[in-house]
């Protein structure tokens, strides 16, 4: 599903976030409009990235505050 999100620049984007499960870990995958794509994952209450990735601190936590937010809505809607 396509989300808006501003980014911490000021700009706003369109990403599109897909979740799935690799071992036991839920995962992110998180696709920018420009064709590139990372994998985020939650430890604890800190958003982290693969190794091989390339977002910085500021997008990674503005990205998983957004995923935070799809997450914490889904749940509302289920009670």
């Amino acid at each position: 599903m396509k989300h808006k999100i501003k980014l911490p620049d000021g700009t706003a984007q369109l990403i599109e976030i897909t979740s799935a499960y690799f071992k036991s870990w839920q995962v992110w995958k998180v696709k920018f409009a420009d064709g590139k794509a990372a994998m985020l994952f939650k430890l604890g209450s800190e958003w982290m990235q693969r190794n091989e990735d390339f977002l910085d601190e500021k997008v990674i936590a503005a990205v998983g505050n957004r995923i935070d937010s799809i997450l914490s809505r889904r749940k509302l809607l289920s009670l």
